[in-house]
């Protein structure tokens, strides 16, 4: 049941930045089936495996999928990228505020080299959209006019450098 999951964070538990080193950040280990769990650090997780046991590695880096737009009169609209849709042809599922005032159609834009098309309502407030970019290449264009979405209580860091690990540890680009 997914109000199991609903509870109060105080903004103060929220980490604004990793913590360095990074082995040194808190780990909760539920290992008990009667619901005990124990604090520990990362550091310590060779100590918690046994063989045979599996550890999934999660490399994807989120991607800059909130976009800050204008239409063609000046006004502000925002598009967060929720999935793609339709393979490679630019076309994704998203959140669009203020959406009922944005008709099928409408183009909004975000410097010189990245449009995107409103296309039809979806279930559950959610927009199709149409990404056009001048040389073709959408993460590019995400990279230059997205910004990471963040959960409520996250501060926005700043843009990691080459030698952030969030920067040199990941592979694969995902939205989540």
């Amino acid at each position: 049941m997914m109000s199991s999951f609903d509870y109060e964070l105080p903004a103060q538990a929220i980490a604004q930045t990793p913590v360095e080193p990074r082995d040194a950040a808190r780990l909760l280990v539920a290992t008990d089936s009667d619901g005990d769990v124990t604090h520990r650090r990362v550091s310590d997780l060779p100590d918690l495996l046994d063989e045979g046991d599996v550890v999934v590695v999660n490399e994807t880096r989120v991607l800059p999928a909130r976009l800050r737009l204008t239409k063609e009169t000046g006004g502000a609209v925002e598009v967060l990228l929720l999935e793609p849709q339709d393979g490679d042809s630019g076309g994704w599922e998203a959140l669009v505020r203020p959406s009922r005032r944005l008709p099928e159609g409408t183009t909004l834009r975000a410097g010189d080299d990245l449009t995107v098309e409103i296309g039809e309502p979806l279930p559950n407030g959610r927009r199709a959209v149409r990404l056009h970019t001048a040389g073709g290449d959408q993460l590019a264009a995400l990279d230059s006019h997205g910004v990471t979405p963040l959960p409520p209580g996250r501060s926005p860091p700043p843009r990691p450098d080459s030698t952030s690990p969030t920067t040199c540890w990941t592979g694969a680009e995902g939205t989540e």
